[in-house]
């Protein structure tokens, strides 16, 4: 074989071996840093480019979003109760130059400033309110995380507290609680109904009043009920009526006996 062939064979390897140095390609959610000579030039991709060999240096960076749990952290609240949380943040990259240049390891950095803000806000409210207003209290935490990584070229979209774990002696402290407002709610319904019963029963017992002939159904209403049963004596009442009317009758002969013509002298 001539040197030529030799030559020739030689020279397309090293045309092969830097034609496939130069490829690059990037799935859609990646993006290419590109580095020359030390310099940035730009981030390319996804899909097909070209770099020169030797010169550029390529760094990988994700655009997908991150879920990264925070360990559970013994926090003191503001009203000194020690309560162990953990929480999940989600965050991506939306300037790849930034997150390279910017900051050496942007999942690190992301990491810690969320742990730090998190014993932080938790440290400046209070149980009640870190139980019942948690929503609001997320949202805080997303928006002082993301304006420490927005510098970086991350963006911080959720920073969730997962679980709040309180100590035994708290736990039974507030279930005490709970049973102690339970019953506070069953008196007072039970207070309302009974002066709702006594009301309704003073407005039957005036309207009664007012109408007599009203009491009498009553009464006989009642006596059919009972009539009704087996083996039931039955007692009639006297009328009331009636007895009223005897009553005027025996005053008015008191008043004949006693009146001036049959006084003896």
């Amino acid at each position: 074989m001539s040197s030529t062939v030799i030559a020739l064979i030689i020279a397309l390897a090293v045309v092969l071996l830097l034609f496939f140095a130069s490829v690059r390609v990037f799935p859609e959610y990646e993006r290419g840093v590109i580095f020359r000579l030390g310099r940035v030039i730009g981030a390319k991709g996804p899909g097909l480019f070209f770099i020169i060999p030797v010169v550029d240096r390529v760094v990988r960076v994700s655009l997908r979003t991150v879920t990264m749990e925070i360990p559970p952290q013994d926090v003191i609240t503001r009203d000194n109760v020690t309560v162990r949380v953990n929480a999940v943040t989600y965050f991506n990259v939306i300037d790849p130059i930034r997150s390279v240049v910017a900051i050496e390891n942007y999942t690190n950095g992301t990491f810690q400033i969320a742990q730090t803000t998190l014993r932080s806000i938790l440290g400046q409210v209070d149980l009640d309110e870190l139980l019942t207003k948690r929503d609001e209290i997320n949202q805080r935490l997303q928006r002082i995380v993301d304006d420490v990584t927005s510098p970086w070229g991350v963006k911080v979209t959720l920073v969730e507290i997962k679980d709040v774990e309180l100590p035994e002696s708290m736990r039974r402290a507030m279930a005490a609680q709970a049973e102690a407002e339970r019953e506070r709610r069953a008196k007072v319904i039970h207070a309302k109904g009974e002066y709702q019963a006594a009301t309704d029963l003073a407005r039957a017992a005036q309207l009664l009043e007012e109408h007599p002939a009203a009491l009498q159904l009553r009464v006989l209403g009642t006596m059919v009920e009972v009539s009704a049963e087996r083996n039931s004596t039955l007692i009639f009442p006297v009328p009331v009526e009636l007895l009223r009317m005897v009553d005027v009758v025996r005053r008015n002969a008191e008043g004949a006996s006693t009146s001036p013509d049959q006084i003896p002298p």
